[in-house]
Formats: C-alpha cells, sequence, structure tokens
C-alpha cells in the first residue's frame, strides 16, 4: 500500500506523483546510498568492526524517507549484501557478514531508520535539539546491539565489548548525527518558504 504523503518528510514535499514505483525507487536508492557510504571506511586495529559511513546513511534514510520506507531501505540494504552484492565496508558482500563481527550493527540498521523516521514524521525535524535527541537515540540503538552482538559472539565481558564496540564510535557517530540534524530543518523550512510563496503567487506547485 502506498504511503500517506507526510508534510514532515521530505520526498514527500517534492512535487513529484507519489506511488508504490516512487516509493520503491526512494528504497533502493537509499539502500545503494547506504552501500556508498559503507565505502567509507576506515579499519581499527583493536576491533574487527571498521569505523565506515553507514550510520550517516542510516539516519539520513529515515529522517528522509520516513519510518516504513526508511525500514525497506534498509532491509533492501542488508538484503543485497546477504546475496552477494558489494555494498558491505571494503565492497564485499556475504551472508556471512550478518553472522559475523558487525552483525549486531546490520540488524539494528532497520530499526534504527524507523525510529528517525517515525520521530521525525511527529515533527521531531522542526527542531534541532529533538532532532539531535532522535539521532542519537537511534545511533545509540545501533552501538548498543553491536556491542551487545560482539559480546554474545565472541563470549568477552559487556565491559570489554562496550570499549571494542562502542566507545571508539562514539565521535564519529556524533558529527554524522550533528550533519544530519543540522540539515534537515533547514530544509524543510526552505519548502515551507518556497512552497508558501508559491501558493501565495497563485502557482501552487
Amino acid at each position: 500500500m502506498m504511503l500517506r504523503p507526510s508534510t514532515e518528510i521530505v520526498i514527500d514535499r517534492l512535487p513529484v506523483h507519489h506511488s508504490l514505483v516512487t516509493d520503491a525507487m526512494w528504497v533502493v536508492a537509499f539502500s545503494l546510498v547506504t552501500g556508498i557510504c559503507a565505502q567509507w571506511s576506515i579499519p581499527l586495529p583493536f576491533t574487527h568492526v571498521p569505523l565506515t559511513g553507514q550510520t550517516f546513511a542510516v539516519l539520513l534514510s529515515g529522517t528522509v524517507l520516513g519510518c516504513r520506507r526508511g525500514f525497506l531501505s534498509q532491509v533492501t540494504y542488508l538484503a543485497e549484501g546477504a546475496l552477494g552484492f558489494p555494498v558491505f565496508a571494503g565492497a564485499t558482500g556475504t551472508l556471512l557478514h550478518l553472522v559475523g563481527p558487525t552483525g549486531g550493527y546490520l540488524w539494528s540498521f532497520p530499526l534504527a531508520a524507523a525510529l528517525v523516521g517515525w520521530l521525525v514524521e511527529r515533527g521531531a525535524a522542526r527542531s534541532f535539539w529533538k532532532l539531535a535527541a532522535t539521532l542519537m537515540a537511534a545511533d545509540s540503538l545501533i552501538l548498543v546491539a553491536g556491542s551487545t552482538w560482539l559480546h554474545s559472539l565472541y563470549r568477552v565481558p559487556y565491559v570489554q565489548a562496550w570499549l571494542l564496540g562502542l566507545c571508539p564510535f562514539l565521535l564519529g557517530d556524533a558529527v554524522k548525527a550533528v550533519l544530519v540534524g543540522a540539515s534537515l530543518p533547514r530544509v524543510l523550512s526552505w519548502f515551507d518558504n518556497y512552497w508558501g510563496e508559491s501558493r501565495s503567487r497563485g502557482n501552487p506547485k
């Protein structure tokens, strides 16, 4: 079923016809964006989990696509990687990634995108601070899921799992959240001003 357009979601403000086809195109497009951001990868010597741009794409998919489409974009991303498409870090793609050291992070991507989208649909993007809190909550979900997965996979104490799977990524993920959080309210404000001026001129888009 096609989603009802929301004035809080960026793509629903675009002057295009919304249909299942366009929704599917956005979902696939953001799965590919996540795959591209995954290639911005920095290996860390003390953990099997690299620092990548994936989290940025996950947060962005939720803010731009909304809850359901954001969720589906990340499910599509995981399916692409499991099927062998080179969308994971290092241009790799195997089912083993979903059960390896990064599995906990990857499985949480759809949930994190859905959480961001759900809160944005309810107006979180109208305030920098609300949006920042939303993004940090979603990012925390990813980091906690990933470090908990490491605890279970390697049978290490929780403290060690958090030191290896959470702490090294806090600063980078905070920067990603700030980038998304600082831009989206401005984008929505631009849409408000643009469409408001268009309607006042009698030229609705």
